[in-house]
C-alpha cells in the first residue's frame, strides 16, 4: 500500500466513550476523500481503556494507527508528535467529541487541495452555527479579540479544534512552536500568518461537548499564553 494522501489525527485523553463514535464515523467520511487514508489516534496517557479500544481497531484495520504515550505529553505536544509521524501529504485534526460537524471535513481537506497551506474551521464568522453556553461564548469572543489585538492576527477563531495543513509546510513551522497544550492551536495560526502561509478560515456548525466548562484558571492561563507569545515574537524574536 502506498502513502496515503490524508492523515487525520484525533487527540485523546480518557475519551473511550467518545472514541466509540468518533472512529467509525471518521472512517466513513475519510474513505470518501481518500480510500488509503490513515486515522491516527494520538492517545495521551489515558487510563480509561482508550488504548485498548484503539488497539482493537488497529488489529482489524491497518488504516487505524495508535500513537500511545505512557505519560501525559499535553495536547499540543501529542499533535506535534502525530504530525511528524504522519505519512499523508495532508494532515488534519479534530476533537474526539466531534463538536465541529464532521460533514465539514471535505471542505477542510478541499481547501488544502486547492492550494492553501492551512485551513481552519471558525465558530465566529457570519454563517457559523454554534450551540454553547453564554459563559463560553463571552470567553471565546473575548479571548479571540485579545489574540487579534495583541498578536495582530487577521483570523477570528483560533481555538476551533478543526484544522488541516500541508504536511511539508507544517513540519517547518512546528520547529518554532513552543506551547505543548491548549494554546498550541492559537500559536500555530499566529506563526503561520507571520510566515506568510496561505490560510483559509471558513464557518462551521459546532455544538458544545458534554461536560465542557470554562474555569477562571483556564481564562487566566490563556491570557498569560497570549502575553508569552507576544514576548517571544516581539522581544525574543522567536
Amino acid at each position: 500500500m502506498g502513502a496515503p494522501d490524508i492523515s487525520a489525527v484525533i487527540p485523546v485523553y480518557n475519551d473511550r466513550g467518545s472514541l466509540e463514535t468518533a472512529i467509525p464515523r471518521s472512517m466513513e467520511v475519510l474513505a470518501g476523500l481518500d480510500p488509503g487514508f490513515e486515522l491516527i489516534i494520538a492517545e495521551d496517557g489515558s487510563r480509561d481503556g482508550s488504548t485498548e479500544l484503539v488497539r482493537g481497531w488497529e488489529a482489524r484495520d491497518p488504516r487505524v494507527r495508535l500513537l500511545h504515550s505512557d505519560i501525559r505529553l499535553g495536547r499540543g505536544k501529542a499533535l506535534t508528535r502525530a504530525f511528524c509521524e504522519a505519512r499523508g501529504s495532508i494532515v488534519c485534526y479534530y476533537d474526539v467529541d466531534m463538536a465541529t460537524d464532521i460533514s465539514h471535513l471535505p471542505e477542510l481537506i478541499g481547501s488544502i487541495r486547492d492550494g492553501f497551506d492551512v485551513a481552519t474551521g471558525s465558530r465566529l464568522l457570519p454563517g457559523s452555527s454554534i450551540i454553547r453556553s453564554g459563559g463560553r461564548e463571552v470567553a471565546s469572543r473575548g479571548y479571540n479579540f485579545l489574540v487579534r489585538a495583541f498578536l495582530h492576527s487577521s483570523l477570528f477563531d483560533h481555538q476551533c479544534g478543526f484544522k488541516a495543513f500541508r504536511k511539508d509546510r507544517i513540519l517547518t513551522l512546528l520547529l518554532t512552536v513552543r506551547d505543548t497544550h491548549w494554546f498550541w492551536d492559537t500559536e500555530i495560526l499566529v506563526r503561520a500568518q507571520r510566515a506568510g502561509y496561505r490560510i483559509r478560515e471558513f464557518p462551521v456548525r459546532w455544538t458544545e461537548g458534554r461536560g465542557t466548562t470554562v474555569r477562571r484558571n483556564d481564562v487566566l492561563t490563556m491570557g498569560r499564553s497570549i502575553l508569552r507569545l507576544w514576548w517571544q515574537l516581539h522581544v525574543e524574536k522567536g
